[in-house]
């Protein structure tokens, strides 16, 4: 679907909500693609996924009060708030990153405020990206694995969830009451389960800790393991709808794109030099005779992996982004909103 069927199509009756909602219309101060159209990578079967941000009214800037993000499941829009998107962007969140890096054109709404915004995204850019890029990319590795039993062990398998578990632990420092570096050590070692190879142990080290955090803690951990339980029923599913090359294919754009993110602190969405690779994936060039990724793919993801390293240990990023400066921002846009 070409753009301008696009802006037709959002001034129909089932997107009445962007201009009757109070919380929107005016309000909404960036608009743009989601998915596959934002990625450049869609095809005749793709949907049209919406993006975009609304300030806060004066009333929730000054009361607290914020809806944080909107959904309509129908047209697969979502729309956040100004002040939960800062929130996201401050953890290099790609579902909301990659907002901020759309080809130009490609904005339905860009208003002086969403421009502002956009000018700014560099503020948002940390190491942190590593994780969140990477956590999404280690999901997605696993879900490739798991369709392709043949090419992976249990003691891979191990691998790829401490990785996962690695990335949240990361944020435990921010979410949770603070704690020695090495309080908490998981490492792989030979299994005691029935049946497994290796597995995860863990070791603890905490005392006079808050026990709801703990808990907190530990029922995050417990998530990604049935995560990575219940990946094998979609994998079916994927496969017998054609979708292997499509997960593939967002496999490589997350390392690219989190590639760019440490190496030249760019923000680039819309893969148009890459646009023929990713398109090959999608399409199947990397898939043998029995619909499983072949094993040049997996030497690809391995360059791709090492590239990463690299680019983590070696990137100019801080650690964290200044959060001084993010507060500046949200100050600024809320102070423009609060006048007017």
């Amino acid at each position: 679907m070409k753009f301008y069927e696009v802006e037709e199509l959002l001034k129909t009756e089932d997107y009445d909500f962007l201009r009757n909602d109070n919380r929107f219309g005016d309000n909404i101060i960036l608009m743009t693609y989601g998915g596959s159209y934002a990625y450049g990578t869609n095809n005749e079967n793709s949907d049209i996924d919406i993006r975009g941000c609304a300030v806060n009214s004066k009333r929730e800037i000054l009361t607290g009060q914020d809806y944080e993000q909107f959904v309509d499941e129908k047209t697969d829009t979502t729309i956040y708030s100004f002040n939960k998107l800062i929130k996201l962007l401050c953890s290099v969140n790609p579902n909301t990153i990659e907002m901020l890096g759309c080809k130009a054109e490609h904005y339905f709404v860009l208003s002086d405020m969403g421009k502002q915004l956009i000018e700014n995204r560099k503020i948002f850019l940390s190491k942190q990206a590593v994780y969140s890029f990477g956590g999404y990319a280690n999901q997605q590795l696993r879900r490739l694995d798991n369709k392709a039993a043949r090419l992976v062990s249990q003691s891979e398998n191990e691998k790829h969830i401490l990785k996962t578990i690695n990335h949240v632990a990361y944020t435990f420092g921010e979410k949770y009451f603070d704690m020695p570096q090495d309080a908490i050590k998981m490492y792989i070692d030979k299994a005691i389960q029935k049946d497994f190879n290796t597995e995860i142990f863990m070791d603890i080290n905490l005392k006079h800790y808050p026990l709801r955090d703990y808990k907190c803690m530990m029922s995050e951990l417990q998530n990604i393991l049935k995560s990575y339980t219940k990946i094998g029923k979609r994998n079916a599913n994927a496969i017998s709808h054609n979708k292997l090359g499509k997960h593939m294919m967002h496999l490589i754009r997350l390392y690219m794109m989190c590639l760019d993110i440490l190496e030249r602190e760019e923000i680039v969405t819309y893969r148009e030099k890459e646009h023929d690779f990713l398109m090959d994936i999608r399409n199947g060039k990397y898939l043998d005779d029995n619909s499983q990724p072949t094993a040049e793919f997996k030497e690809i993801i391995d360059d791709f992996e090492k590239r990463l390293e690299y680019a983590a240990a070696n990137t100019a990023l801080p650690e964290k982004p200044d959060l001084n400066r993010i507060n500046d921002f949200m100050e600024m846009i809320n102070e423009q909103v609060v006048k007017k």
